[in-house]
């Protein structure tokens, strides 16, 4: 699991579609994450459908953000957050193999409970203030770097990254890079070259300085 994290945003499903059918054929997306959270729970069973099915097109892992039972529904992967359950009953209940990642906010000890739980790998942020979480503050890069130094499983930053602000985070040790705005929040046409940008990062020899 290397490179970038590509998370839904609010868009109408037809426009969401469209982006994302062009952002997972340029082959540079690591995981999609589903969430949705202005849409009912009873719409959420036809968006993920839809989106199984793109991702199993261009072979990219998919997860459910923050609902346990969604993820059972479909055999797919999870990301908790710390209020969103736990990480054992996740390893219990969803098929061997799948992604099951863990919020861990600022704190190596919440992302050590989480790796010991289960969670294949631990996401830590906002690393800088972003308007999807504003509650969220942010927590800088120094917990990437300690994170690097301490676990073995992937390291996930979140919050904030843009292709213009990231290359620090990589070089510090994020395997993966959380966004939304920076690629969905583009004009269609727009992603494409935006996401070779991010995979520029991923590729140059500086973002294996931790790794």
């Amino acid at each position: 699991m290397r490179g970038l994290y590509l998370i839904t945003n609010d868009d109408p499903l037809e426009l969401l579609l469209d982006k994302l059918e062009i952002a997972l054929s340029t082959g540079h997306i690591a995981i999609l994450q589903y969430r949705r959270k202005k849409v009912a729970k009873t719409d959420q069973y036809f968006e993920v459908e839809q989106i199984k099915v793109l991702c199993e097109a261009y072979h990219v892992p998919f997860v459910i953000n923050d609902d346990l039972d969604l993820a059972v529904r479909y055999g797919l992967g999870v990301h908790l957050g710390q209020s969103d359950g736990e990480i054992s009953d996740a390893t219990q209940k969803l098929p061997q193999g799948v992604i099951i990642g863990r919020t861990c906010l600022n704190s190596l000890a919440l992302a050590e409970k989480a790796i010991q739980d289960g969670a294949t790998y631990v996401a830590f942020g906002a690393i800088y203030a972003t308007s999807t979480k504003p509650e969220a503050g942010n927590v800088g890069i120094e917990v990437i770097r300690q994170a690097r130094q301490q676990f073995d499983v992937p390291i996930c930053a979140i919050g904030g990254l843009t292709v213009e602000n990231a290359q620090v985070v990589i070089e510090q040790g994020a395997d993966l890079c959380a966004v939304i705005s920076d690629i969905l929040g583009r004009p269609v046409q727009d992603i494409p070259a935006r996401i070779q940008a991010w995979a520029a990062l991923f590729a140059a020899p500086s973002s294996a300085v931790n790794s």
